[in-house]
């Protein structure tokens, strides 16, 4: 049987601008050229997870506008179980404006539109065995699906934003980069579960109870768009680590789908089952 996940989280519409060069302050760039794709850090790890081969409930909030459609199609089209998704009348789906340039970074303006109204009253947990959550909705919600859940759950603590000691103290796997673990603070001192800390084209390092337990370097490859490679490592280490894989092969694993991720346009670009496996023995992984 496959490994039932559930990503308790946000979805948006992406609006992406690709530009030589970030404009500076008060700046103004003309030569963009503008694309759309379905995100949110929610659609984008349930896309990832279901690429991977498990089964996936998506637990979210959208607006009932056009927007909800496009920002779930990658999702409908590859079979990610969207009972749990919910239309909130007269809301707007959640937008982000996003400027990538030639190296690959990017700047992401976010309007959360109906994610701000993911309350825990809207929350309904689906059986699973694994639940990965991000914080682009309200923590409430988030430290009502850590109670209700007494599997693995991941978070992946991005954006960077203080999270409460309520949702840290039910948290398996906690991801982070460097940004995110300076917003956490203190309590990153007290957390003994697992903890992942990514650098970015330096690769990344696992924890456990503040022992270093396993590290991996980022794959070599050719760098188009680095948007959704955070929510690429985080589904394949929470799917590794959650399915009892030996921490330093979850992390190779998670390393190269966040590598893979960033050969694409587009916050959905994580790679299937066959494509990791394919990039991993081409690689000696």
């Amino acid at each position: 049987m496959n490994l039932r996940v559930a990503v308790i989280g946000s979805v948006n519409l992406d609006l992406v601008a690709r530009v030589r060069a970030f404009p500076k302050p008060g700046e103004t760039v003309t030569d963009a050229v503008l694309v759309r794709h379905p995100g949110g850090k929610g659609g984008n790890q349930a896309l990832a997870a279901r690429r991977l081969g498990a089964d996936v409930h998506l637990v979210a909030c959208v607006g009932d506008d056009a927007s909800a459609d496009e920002a779930l199609a990658l999702a409908v089209r590859e079979g990610v179980n969207l009972e749990h998704v919910q239309r909130l009348p007269g809301a707007s789906t959640g937008t982000a404006m996003i400027a990538v340039e030639a190296s690959g970074e990017n700047q992401i303006v976010v309007a959360p539109g109906a994610n701000r109204l993911f309350t825990p009253d809207r929350l309904v947990m689906p059986d699973c065995d694994v639940v990965i959550a991000q914080l682009e909705v309200p923590m409430d919600t988030l430290e009502a699906a850590a109670r209700r859940h007494d599997g693995f759950f991941c978070l992946n603590a991005a954006p960077a934003r203080r999270v409460s000691e309520a949702l840290l103290e039910n948290v398996d796997l906690l991801v982070v980069n460097e940004i995110e673990a300076e917003a956490i603070g203190p309590m990153m001192d007290r957390y003994g579960g697992w903890l992942a800390v990514t650098y970015g084209a330096s690769g990344s390092e696992l924890m456990r109870n503040g022992d270093w337990v396993a590290s991996s370097d980022a794959p070599r490859v050719d760098t188009i768009d680095t948007v959704g490679a955070g929510d690429a490592f985080t589904a394949a280490l929470a799917i590794g680590l959650g399915s009892g894989l030996a921490p330093d092969a979850a992390m190779r694993r998670a390393c190269a789908a966040g590598a893979l991720a960033t050969t694409r346009e587009g916050a959905q670009a994580s790679p299937t089952l066959e494509e990791l496996e394919q990039f991993l023995a081409r690689s000696g992984g």
